[in-house]
């Protein structure tokens, strides 16, 4: 039995026994006795009685074992042309006297804080600051529309929001201030107080009576000490983003995270206490919450706060500069950011320019880790590059190639297999596992494994109804894949990326692996559009790589040609339309179902999470003419 299989059968046969053992591996206040229980919704709760606080974990224990000279966190900022470090001693006494700062205006545990920032180390400081009180931070992508952080105030009802005057884009200034003015003006709950960290690039001006100078209100501040929280306390509320209707506040709880986050950094990424961790994400998605912040801090690694871009700040060699400065161990980003990268230099000349010796791997998620991009990035690096599946919802890998534990062999297209304490099965239609190389549902078998969210922020109905009730037993994790016979997950896409092609049902996301195998092609999507024969027909967008030039009708040829090689006529892979650039999320996912209602005829409105709202006039345009 190999080493994966023997640590998988135990998290899967005993999981009590398996993550109290895992349990250990944190510094609790009071140990918990209880491993699981069910708590009064009938949800499995991990420790409950279990006490700890998850800032101490991050910073006073490490200062605790004499490691407090160790560097904590490492702020890189193109936009601003400048750099910071803090060791965890530094760290710790900044956090420390943030979080007196909050305690004088009244929070304390269990008050909600919003955070509304840019990627600068006050960003991970306020985080901290919360988690040390006891309090539950909520962080809103800093430059999201006052609409957006409107609607999180009024469901989270904060007591108080944290911001900064300013947020940079490249090379644009965003005035924060007057976004989040307008929010509350707009929401029907009105916070106390406003904290402006004043930034020389654009300062804000302070008028309202709630408003309060940070730099004036922290060198007033008493240190604070943590305060105790139980296990199953909220740690946090993350609103997932790119959906319709009022957004979902996922809850993350302390002594499930913070056991899952140090047991990950060990299992998955397989990184030593002292490395150099760089999760090249945005503390306003989940990736930044997990991997930016808690889980290298827990672990006493270095973690890396990046205020800039994979290109533009100043050009496509930007990570492999911060790789070879910083000496990083772990670069951890979503395929987005590697595609923009190989767009703007497909022969990777701006690699060549430095010393990745220290970089021993690189970890992809966030979307489907498409094969061309996959081998793009390990021929250019000479890295083994790893496709890990995970959700927001789950706060860490569902499933993932655990490097820790056992490497084992790369699929192009799959996420490995699941990591010990995730049961996942195919379901079909009526709730039943299905063979091998069977699409179906992606489903997690009950109990979850800690980390993973117990509820829906004040609204248990809609954790219940869109997550547990489909299939009783099972989480439902809204993807559509397939197992192979070796076990190993093929994540297809959202179940509404399957399209109903003259009643066969076809994944886009196989044709989107055919289409970006392409080697003119930087990046694509495919889409069904409605069609009156078939009921729905594929349609393939494309963005070429930089300095590539071919005629779109021989193209559009070659790219039929191969989706009908590959999966046969029945795919009626028919159009594929040349773009300058795909609409996406900021945070990289392709609004596919944008494109769709675009091509439909059908009124949509404009995502309040997109990046470039002209790209999508350009996608009109293309579909138009």
């Amino acid at each position: 039995m190999s080493a994966y299989e023997k640590e998988y059968q135990w998290a899967t046969q005993d999981p009590q026994d398996f993550w109290g053992a895992q349990a250990k591996n944190i510094d609790w206040f009071k140990a918990p006795q209880t491993v699981l229980a069910e708590d009064e919704n009938g949800i499995e709760r991990w420790f409950p009685d279990g006490l700890l606080n998850t800032s101490w974990l991050a910073l006073d224990y490490h200062c605790e074992q004499g490691r407090g000279s160790q560097t904590a966190l490492i702020y890189d900022s193109p936009v601003t042309n400048s750099q910071q470090s803090y060791s965890y001693q530094e760290l710790r006494d900044r956090v420390a006297k943030v979080a007196g700062m909050l305690a004088a205006q009244g929070v304390e545990k269990g008050d909600r804080v919003v955070i509304y920032m840019p990627m600068i180390p006050e960003a991970v400081m306020a985080m901290l600051a919360c988690a040390r009180l006891g309090a539950i931070h909520s962080v809103v992508f800093g430059g999201f529309a006052a609409n957006e952080l409107a609607v999180r105030l009024e469901d989270a009802e904060p007591k108080l929001v944290m911001t900064a005057s300013c947020g940079i884009e490249v090379n644009k200034v965003i005035p924060y201030k007057p976004l989040v003015d307008k929010a509350i003006m707009d929401s029907r709950w009105k916070p106390e107080c406003v904290v402006v960290l004043q930034r020389p690039e654009c300062p804000a001006e302070l008028t309202q009576d709630r408003d309060l100078d940070w730099a004036r209100a922290y060198q007033q501040a008493l240190p604070h000490a943590c305060v105790p929280v139980l296990a199953t306390d909220p740690l946090y509320i993350l609103y997932t983003s790119g959906t319709t209707g009022k957004p979902k506040g996922v809850v993350r709880d302390n002594g499930g995270h913070a056991v899952a986050m140090k047991y990950s950094m060990t299992s998955i990424y397989n990184i030593a206490q002292d490395g150099v961790f760089w999760a090249a994400s945005d503390v306003g998605w989940v990736v930044g919450h997990s991997y930016i912040v808690y889980a290298p801090l827990i672990h006493g690694c270095t973690t890396i706060l990046f205020e800039g871009k994979p290109v533009r700040t100043p050009d496509p060699g930007a990570f492999w500069r911060v790789c070879e400065e910083h000496k990083v161990d772990v670069l951890f980003s979503a395929p987005t950011a590697f595609r923009a990268i190989k767009k703007e230099d497909p022969d990777g000349e701006q690699l060549k320019k430095y010393d990745l010796s220290h970089l021993k791997t690189i970890f992809m998620a966030g979307e489907r880790l498409d094969p061309p991009t996959l081998e793009w990035v390990e021929e250019k690096t000479q890295k083994p590059v790893i496709d890990h599946w995970w959700q927001t919802e789950t706060g860490w890998a569902i499933a993932g190639n655990p490097t820790g534990i056992e490497l084992m062999p790369i699929k192009a297209g799959s996420a490995t297999k699941p990591i010990p304490g995730y049961q996942v099965e195919i379901l079909n239609e009526l709730g039943e596992s299905v063979g091998p190389n069977q699409q179906g549902f992606v489903a997690l078998k009950r109990p979850l494994p800690p980390s993973c969210l117990p509820t829906v922020w004040r609204n248990h109905d809609r954790f219940e109804s869109g997550y547990l009730s489909q299939f009783p037993g099972y989480y439902v994790s809204g993807d559509g894949g397939y197992l192979d016979d070796q076990g190993y997950l093929f994540i297809m896409g959202r179940i509404d990326d399957v399209i109903n092609v003259a009643g066969h049902r076809l994944s886009t996301g196989e044709m989107e692996e055919i289409v970006g195998g392409h080697p003119a092609i930087a990046e694509c999507a495919v889409v069904g559009v409605h069609d009156d024969l078939k009921g729905q027909l594929p349609l393939g967008l494309v963005v070429l790589k930089d300095g590539v030039k071919i005629d779109d009708a021989q193209l559009e040829g070659e790219l039929v040609g191969k989706v009908r090689d590959q999966i046969g006529a029945v795919a009626c892979f028919k159009h594929a339309l040349v773009v300058e650039r795909l609409p996406k999320t900021r945070s990289g996912k392709i609004l596919r179902r944008t494109i769709r209602q675009i091509a439909d005829g059908e009124q949509y409105t404009v995502p309040s999470t997109i990046d470039d709202p002209t790209s999508l006039d350009e996608i009109e345009r293309a579909l138009n003419s």
